[in-house]
């Protein structure tokens, strides 16, 4: 039923839309474009400064939780990179510590069954590093959370604090990958719409087959929208402020509700395989292979009655797709999800998008899901896994060997090895 025949659907549509809209709800007191691009662009990650040490700078140990140990928020390089100039460290770091609270409030009221995100660290980083990529708004390493303070400003002024609840939760997390990406934007587009949007990848294919179809319409409507050049501020923070048609953002807030089983599903596969999750989620580059996954089990897939001669070679490609190891053993970077729905186009001439993810969510199930009904997330190699994970392990040791990285993040990384079998 379209919303707009109904002008009560449309009054309780755009209720449930602001409603959606809680991020608002805790952001600071917004401000204009061209005052967020003065603010982003001396705010702005800079170089490393030479002789810069990293560990020097004001900290303040905070109580965030009722229980436990206390986070030690800091500042480094806050005279190395001019934040002295304009700013007192004991405001920057309790505004911080104020955001935190109610974010880490706000995750608990969320996920009340969610142990306390373990933060033991808050660090406010002015240079762009290893530890903290220019492209990166935060990062959250071990017990620790990076940011920026342009992302601060972004995320405070204009995402409400999105980044700080993405962040905690990754805190949560048992392993690394794609899966914790997933988990972390699945509790983002809860609250706002333009979530889904921004980070289409992870939800697309799902959100077009069980929910939308129209969605890929939007999506380009969404971005079609040109955005300002002469400005620092990210294009997709530009999106995100821009006004956009509020039916269609009230419609994809309903169906983000109608979501709610499969992101728990995702939530609890992330949580009982997390490195199975981490390893399918490189060895596919699927970003989305969780949440497809959860959907095959969790909805009703479409009729594949008329298909039956199709069937059988579309889930040999993609199981041919899905059996390849040349992203973990050669450092591909291939969707194999994309790879395998393109061969179904052009090879089996399937042009209509709706069949193809028929074929997908029926192979996902058959490879899946087993006659119980329960997910097992199946590896085709097994050395390839434990390669992967010995891999990790390098990658974590390595990081700990940093220069930049703290005591506190060195102590996190071998509770973090030692947990992994």
């Amino acid at each position: 039923m379209k919303i707009r025949n109904s002008f009560l659907l449309i009054k309780s549509s755009i209720l449930i839309f602001c409603l959606s809209l809680a991020p608002n709800l805790f952001a600071e007191e917004k401000m204009g474009l061209g005052e967020l691009d003065r603010l982003i662009k001396i705010h702005s990650p800079q170089k490393i400064v030479e002789g810069f040490d990293s560990k020097i700078g004001p900290t303040k140990s905070v109580q965030l939780h009722s229980k436990g140990e206390p986070t030690l928020f800091s500042i480094p390089g806050f005279k190395a990179y001019g934040c002295s100039e304009c700013h007192q460290p004991d405001d920057l770091i309790d505004r911080s510590a104020n955001r935190m609270r109610k974010t880490l409030k706000r995750l608990h009221s969320i996920f009340p069954d969610l142990p306390p995100a373990p933060i033991k660290q808050f660090i406010i980083q002015s240079w762009s590093g290893e530890l903290l990529q220019p492209w990166q708004f935060a990062h959250t390493t071990f017990d620790s959370i990076r940011i920026s303070p342009a992302a601060i400003l972004i995320d405070s002024r204009v995402y409400g604090n999105a980044t700080h609840l993405h962040e905690s939760l990754h805190l949560t997390q048992p392993f690394l990958g794609a899966a914790n990406e997933l988990e972390a934007y699945g509790l983002n587009i809860r609250s706002d719409p333009r979530f889904l949007m921004l980070n289409f990848p992870y939800f697309a294919d799902t959100v077009t087959a069980f929910f939308m179809p129209e969605f890929p319409e939007i999506l380009d409507r969404f971005f079609a929208r040109p955005t300002r050049e002469d400005l620092i501020i990210p294009k997709e923070v530009q999106w995100f402020l821009m006004p956009f048609d509020d039916e269609s953002l009230a419609t994809l807030s309903i169906q983000i509700k109608k979501m709610e089983p499969i992101l728990k599903e995702v939530e609890r596969l992330n949580r009982k395989f997390p490195i199975e999750a981490a390893y399918l989620g490189e060895q596919t580059r699927a970003l989305s292979l969780l949440l497809d996954i959860a959907a095959a089990k969790v909805l009703s897939l479409p009729d594949l009655k008329e298909l039956k001669s199709e069937r059988k070679e579309a889930f040999s490609i993609l199981e041919q797709q899905f059996s390849k190891l040349d992203n973990t053993r050669l450092g591909y970077r291939v969707d194999r999800k994309r790879e395998a729905l393109m061969i179904l186009t052009y090879k089996m001439k399937i042009k209509d998008p709706q069949i193809r993810l028929a074929l997908y969510f029926h192979f996902l199930k058959h490879r899946y899901i087993g006659s119980d009904g329960e997910i097992t997330l199946k590896v085709s190699d097994e050395k390839d896994l434990q390669k992967f994970v010995e891999e990790k392990r390098v990658q974590v040791t390595r990081m700990m060997k940093s220069k930049n990285f703290t005591e506190i993040e060195r102590q996190g990384a071998a509770r973090m090895l030692k947990a992994i079998p």
